[in-house]
C-alpha cells in the first residue's frame, strides 16, 4: 500500500517536522510506502480533460497534515481517499464553523456570537453590534479569531472599552465572542480521538495566572483518565464533524461537566505522547489501514 503525506511547504520548525517524521515511521510499521509531499509540490491543476498524470493515481490514500483545504478537496476530486476530509478540516480550521456544525447536536458549548462579516477595504463602519454582544454575553468575555492555533489569537476582555479596543486591533479578521467559563479558568482537557475510540487524554493547567491552559504558552500537563461523559462528548463532536482523528479540547462547566472548547483536525500529539506514552501516529495509520481494507 502507498500513501501520500501532505505537509505545508512554508511551515518549517522542529515542532512540525517531528510530527511528520513520526507519521512516516508509523507508516513503515504497517508496510506502507509513504511519499512526503508539500502543498507546493502538488499543485491544484484544473483541466476539462484530466491529464494522464492525474488519471493514474500514485497512491492508495492521502494523509493530509495541513490546512490547505482547497488542495485536499482537489485530491478528493481526483478520487483519492483523504484523511481527514477537506470538509472536516475546513469545519475545524474555522472555529465559527465548528460551533455552527455542533449547535444542534446536543453538544454543550459556551454561548457564542459570531461577528458580522466585513471586508478588508471597508472594515467596520460602526460597532453597534458590540453593544448586543456585551448585553447578551456579559463580562468578562472571550474573543477568538476564527483562525488560530496553540491558544494564540484568543483574548479575555473585562469591560466594554477593552472589547472595543481589541476588536479594532484585530481589524477585519473573522472573530467570534464567547461566554467566559469561569469554572475552567486556566484548565482544560485534551482528548485524542482516532476512529471511534479515545486513545489518550491529558489535563492541562496554567500556574501563571493565564486563563488559557495551552502548553505552547506555558501550561502544564498530566495524564488523565477521562470520564464516560467526557469521552462520549469528544466522540460525538468527531462524528458530527466527520473526523477520522482529532484532538478535542473540553472545558470544565458547572460541577465540572464537560463543555466543548475547540476541535482540532490536525492536533499536534507530541505533548500527549510525552504525557501518556501513547503514540497517536501509530493509531492514525492503523485506523486508515483498517478503513481502507474495509472498503
Amino acid at each position: 500500500m502507498t500513501g501520500i503525506l501532505i505537509i505545508n511547504e512554508f511551515l518549517h520548525s522542529e515542532k512540525f517536522n517531528e510530527i511528520h517524521s513520526w507519521l512516516m515511521e508509523a507508516a513503515k510499521k504497517y508496510n506502507i510506502k509513504m511519499l512526503l509531499k508539500t502543498n507546493a509540490e502538488i499543485l491544484i491543476d484544473i483541466s476539462t480533460v484530466p491529464s494522464k498524470e492525474h488519471k493514474e493515481k500514485i497512491a492508495d490514500f492521502v494523509l493530509f497534515w495541513d490546512k490547505d483545504v482547497r488542495l485536499a478537496y482537489y485530491l478528493e476530486q481526483l478520487g483519492y481517499p483523504v484523511f481527514n476530509s477537506s470538509k472536516a478540516i475546513e469545519l475545524c480550521d474555522d472555529k465559527s464553523l465548528t460551533h455552527l456544525t455542533l449547535m444542534n447536536c446536543n453538544v454543550p458549548m459556551p454561548r457564542t456570537i459570531i461577528a458580522p462579516k466585513t471586508f478588508e477595504n471597508i472594515g467596520y463602519t460602526n460597532y453597534d453590534f458590540l453593544t448586543e454582544v456585551a448585553h447578551s454575553i456579559g463580562f468578562p468575555l472571550v474573543i477568538k479569531e476564527s483562525f488560530g492555533s496553540f491558544g494564540q489569537q484568543v483574548y479575555l476582555v473585562k469591560d466594554y472599552n477593552e472589547l472595543m479596543e481589541k476588536v479594532k486591533q484585530i481589524g477585519t479578521r473573522p472573530i467570534l465572542f464567547q461566554q467566559f467559563i469561569k469554572s475552567s479558568f486556566g484548565r482544560d482537557i485534551r482528548i485524542q480521538v482516532v476512529g471511534k475510540q479515545v486513545i489518550a487524554s491529558m489535563y492541562r493547567y496554567s500556574e501563571d495566572g493565564d486563563f488559557r491552559a495551552n502548553l505552547s504558552i506555558g501550561g502544564k500537563m498530566k495524564a488523565l483518565q477521562p470520564t464516560k461523559e467526557q469521552c462520549e462528548l469528544a466522540l460525538r463532536c468527531c462524528e458530527k464533524i466527520g473526523l477520522d482523528f482529532a484532538g478535542v479540547d473540553l472545558l470544565f462547566g458547572k460541577e465540572d461537566s464537560p463543555v466543548v472548547c475547540e476541535v482540532n483536525s490536525n492536533a499536534h500529539f507530541k505533548n500527549i505522547f510525552d504525557c501518556t506514552g501513547v503514540n497517536a501516529a501509530d493509531a492514525i495509520i492503523e485506523h486508515i489501514t483498517v478503513k481502507l481494507h474495509a472498503r
